[in-house]
């Protein structure tokens, strides 16, 4: 299992446009066979910071995650609307405890 967690930070006077967009990319993977999870969420205390949140099945299926095409239309769009300090990083998981 992968598990890929970080930020990126949005500019406020694009934050709406970009919203948008977050939603398409977000329902689009969601759809992918092998993913698990795959969220964005704006962090309440700043505004503009976006937390990253994808769990899946293997390194495969997020290697082709990266070359779909929502994916490939996520990287033009964000770079319009001045996405900056963007970190995310995959782990690999190889237990699993509920708490």
């Amino acid at each position: 299992m992968i598990v890929v967690i970080g930020t990126f930070r949005i500019p406020l006077e694009h934050r709406d446009e970009a919203l948008a967009a977050m939603q398409r990319v977000i329902v689009a993977s969601r759809a992918e066979q092998c993913c698990i999870a795959y969220s964005y969420a704006e962090d309440v205390l700043e505004p503009g910071l976006f937390r990253v949140s994808e769990v899946w099945e293997n390194r495969e299926s997020l290697t082709t995650h990266f070359e779909t095409v929502h994916m490939q239309v996520w990287k033009q769009e964000r770079a319009g609307f001045g996405m900056s300090g963007r970190q995310v990083t995959a782990y690999v998981v190889g237990e699993e405890e509920a708490l």
